[in-house]
């Protein structure tokens, strides 16, 4: 968009505004460099001011008011200048440039203003929206970001407390371990209390022989049978004790008596070849 022709002349005016009040200023205050920064501040604030009043910073009545006071106090010092100077053009035509200038940017800033932009209240309603919309925005973000630390410290606490049940089942696990180590110690270790097996094989003890009771006399004896045969045969646990002195393992113990005595029982073989070896490690450690 092209710039409306008023304010080129505006600009020209400024600078013709801001060289004289800054030599005047200067020459007013005689404190050299010190007097030309006094000169500078009025110049920059004015301009500021003008911007301000172009953007519509702050009320509306402020920057113009801001503005009309800046350039009167230029002009006064402009008119003290002339006084000194004992100019009465001098006081009067500085003055009036520096006027002349500021009623020129009255007009300038408005033709300068896009027609189609927003007044102060509209731009102020979409201030107020994007306001609110920034403030859900990052209301949101902080309950997701509380939530998210919660359920982190949810976690955390859920995983400590696995790992202490984890801890606690490894400790039982150890110690039942332990004791059944023990418990199997002590059985290798101690002897086993066998209950007498009952051997109804041998022969009835006779009778001791006294001068006062006569020998028996030999009973017929009767004609061999099967079941004589089966009774004369020696018990497992006679042929239990025997594998166990000569063979290394319980299932060759009990292989062998099988093939000696194939209508016997398998479990009843192996429980007799157990306890016979049970019984000779017992002898062997010392136990009698």
């Amino acid at each position: 968009m092209s710039r409306p022709r008023v304010f080129y002349g505006a600009i020209t005016l400024a600078g013709l505004s801001l060289i004289w009040s800054a030599y005047a200023i200067t020459d007013l205050m005689q404190s050299g460099i010190f007097g030309l920064s006094v000169a500078l501040a009025g110049d920059i604030g004015w301009l500021t001011v003008l911007w301000a009043q172009y953007r519509r910073v702050g009320p509306r009545w402020a920057a113009p008011t801001a503005g009309w006071v800046i350039a009167l106090g230029v002009g006064l010092l402009l008119v003290i200048h002339g006084i000194q100077e004992s100019s009465v053009a001098q006081a009067i035509a500085g003055p009036f440039v520096v006027l002349v200038g500021k009623i020129v940017w009255e007009f300038a800033l408005p033709a300068l203003r896009d027609p189609a932009a927003l007044t102060p209240e509209q731009q102020d309603e979409i201030n107020a929206v994007i306001r609110d919309s920034e403030h859900a925005a990052r209301l949101h973000d902080a309950h997701r970001d509380r939530a998210e630390r919660e359920a982190q410290a949810a976690i955390e606490r859920i995983q400590q407390q696995a790992r202490i049940t984890a801890a606690r089942d490894r400790a039982d696990f150890e110690i039942t371990l332990e004791r059944l180590e023990m418990r199997a110690e002590i059985d290798r270790r101690s002897p086993l209390m066998l209950a007498p097996i009952a051997n109804t094989d041998h022969e009835p003890e006779q009778p001791a022989i006294t001068p006062s009771t006569p020998p028996l006399a030999p009973a017929a004896v009767p004609p061999p049978s099967s079941a004589n045969t089966v009774s004369e045969q020696p018990s497992i646990a006679d042929l239990a004790r025997d594998q166990v002195a000569i063979t290394t393992t319980n299932s060759a113990a009990v292989q062998a008596i099988l093939a000696e005595r194939p209508n016997a029982d398998r479990e009843s073989v192996a429980a007799a070849v157990r306890r016979a070896r049970r019984n000779a490690d017992g002898m062997k450690g010392g136990y009698g």
